[in-house]
């Protein structure tokens, strides 16, 4: 799930489409009906902004979401796997730095994206 509105978050989701080979990936929009249901049955903060990757009923948030998504990558983006190694806290405390400008930075979209 995604930031559908995030110019960022937007850029990121078309990498993805075209780096996927194996067509493992699916997106749903946070803001949509569909990526609502997904937060309400995993029991997520409402307020949640991240991206989430959803595995079988496994659920990653911020930093720890972009590595497992880019293990999932081709070479060399699977490198990335490296970063596990980063604590947690500072790896989100990088993540929610950007997450937090990614509007000022990337812009936002007029309407969400629906994929």
């Amino acid at each position: 799930m995604f930031d559908g509105c995030c110019n960022l978050c937007s850029g990121i989701v078309d990498f993805l489409v075209k780096h996927d080979k194996k067509k493992q990936f699916s997106f749903v929009p946070l803001q949509s009906q569909q990526g609502q249901q997904l937060v309400e049955q995993y029991k997520l903060p409402v307020d949640v902004d991240s991206v989430i990757f959803i595995s079988g009923e496994m659920v990653f948030i911020e930093s720890d979401a972009a590595i497992e998504i880019a293990m999932l990558l081709p070479f060399p983006w699977k490198t990335a796997r490296v970063f596990i190694f980063v604590p947690r806290a500072v790896r989100n405390r990088i993540y929610r730095f950007i997450a937090a400008r990614r509007f000022r930075w990337w812009g936002r979209r007029q309407s969400c994206r629906v994929v």
